[in-house]
């Protein structure tokens, strides 16, 4: 910066040259005529300087300082010290830029940077080779001009980055890839896309393995199962003695058969794109089908199970599959509340949005285990959920037949008070009719 001490003597300069020539114009007796050429020289010097300096400040290679004279010399040192501070910096942030782009550009990853006008503004290597950007053109283009999947383009129009999306590549549709948005800046998006064509492959493998030893284990297992359900019933007093282990594996055959049932359910959902037999969906006799069965595998223990249905509300969707997830989350309410307790099963809007809810007055759930509870097999007692009857299957089916509809599942549990289960749905078949909640409380 400009020193004060430089300040002082351009100021004592000014001051003693103007005393000076005041004096002198006194003297001859013409005051205003001698100090008034003096006063222009001196501003016509320091504009000439301060032209200089301007153009030194544009261009340093090609235009000279300006004299190094009076103040002009710390200004000059001053301007001098804070372009090579400048120039520093620009070196360090050039630095800093070139290992970024360095190491973004060895991801494996394709990366893309997004401006705020939805055009791409740099890439790596990983995205030049799988989605073909090269030259300045691509720079003017808009991502959706890449990638032009319907999924992506919807989600990208709506700026919902919340989830990954699974989409063809653009030049080859056997490659699919993981797409993600992560906002940054002003306006600004970083777009990456990775290849999980093998880990696709590994799931659809493991899928079609499950599917086909299930299926192959069903039919003997129906014998097995058979079988021990005579043998469970017979009277022979020869057979007796083993009645108690005929009953026994009779049990265990039965809950193999669930076991395998829901093994093949949960295949067929994942594997299906679309829904089976999707139309409008009446949801009274589905709800009373739905209580008739949990009212059976209630039995001796007397649940009560009450119905608050709104019949002007219905969806569009696959009866055998929403069948199957409000079964699940019906019969899991009987299998671990109390006997004699109250079940309710409600149906009607809440927030707008077509909704199933299952309330229990059960044993509850802690709250570490509800974001697993939709996981294979997860189970948070694995003792009593075992002897329940349980496949640890349900509410993974549960999940896939909601992500079909495009719907969520929601949990709301405290232990030792009772769990709500609750099915959203995102759009009603009679969207005319009023939208206020009909009946449901939170």
């Amino acid at each position: 910066m400009i020193s004060r001490r430089s300040w002082l003597a351009e100021l004592i300069f000014v001051s003693f040259s103007l005393l000076l020539l005041i004096g002198i114009g006194l003297w001859n007796g013409y005051p205003a005529t001698t100090l008034l050429p003096p006063v222009l020289l001196y501003l016509a010097w320091h504009l000439y300087q301060l032209y200089r300096f301007s153009r030194w400040l544009e261009r340093p290679k090609r235009n000279r300082m300006p004299w190094a004279i009076g103040i002009w010399r710390s200004i000059c040192a001053t301007g001098s010290e804070l372009r090579e501070r400048s120039r520093k910096h620009k070196r360090r942030l050039r630095s800093m830029l070139d290992g970024f782009q360095e190491s973004t550009d060895a991801l494996p990853d394709a990366t893309i940077v997004i401006d705020d006008h939805d055009r791409i503004e740099w890439w790596n290597s990983a995205a030049a080779e799988l989605l073909q950007l090269s030259g300045r053109s691509a720079k003017q283009m808009s991502i959706d001009q890449v990638i032009q999947d319907p999924i992506f383009r919807r989600s990208f129009r709506e700026q919902d980055y919340t989830k990954p999306l699974q989409i063809p590549a653009p030049l080859d549709q056997s490659i699919t890839l993981e797409v993600r948005i992560v906002p940054y800046g002003k306006g600004k998006r970083l777009f990456q896309a990775r290849d999980i064509t093998r880990l696709q492959q590994l799931e659809t493998v493991r899928r079609d393995f499950v599917a086909n030893v299930s299926h192959e284990i069903r039919t003997p297992l129906t014998v097995v199962h058979g079988y021990m359900e005579m043998l469970s019933e017979a009277e022979d007093e020869a057979l007796q003695p083993w009645h108690q282990a005929f009953v026994q594996m009779h049990k265990q055959s039965l809950r193999m058969q669930r076991l395998v049932e829901d093994l093949l359910l949960l295949a067929r959902l994942e594997s299906s794109r679309g829904l089976d037999a999707q139309g409008p969906v009446e949801m009274e006799p589905l709800l009373h089908a739905v209580r008739e069965e949990a009212e059976g595998l209630s039995g001796d223990n007397g649940h009560q199970i009450e119905t608050e249905l709104d019949t002007e509300v219905n969806i569009r969707g696959s009866v055998n599959e929403l069948y199957s997830a409000f079964s699940n989350l019906v019969n899991n309410a009987v299998r671990y509340s109390p006997a004699g307790s109250c079940i309710r099963m409600r149906w009607g809007l809440r927030q707008g949005q077509p909704c199933f809810s299952v309330s229990d007055s059960g044993i509850g759930i802690d709250q570490e285990h509800i974001p697993r509870l939709t996981e294979r097999f997860y189970r948070v007692d694995i003792g009593r959920s075992r002897q329940s009857g349980g496949t640890g299957l349900g509410l993974a089916i549960v999940k896939h037949v909601l992500t079909r509809h495009n719907g969520h599942l929601q949990i709301d549990s405290e232990v030792g008070k009772g769990s709500t289960f609750s099915c959203y749905f995102g759009e009603t078949e009679n969207r005319g009719q009023r939208a206020e909640d009909r009946g449901l409380s939170a």
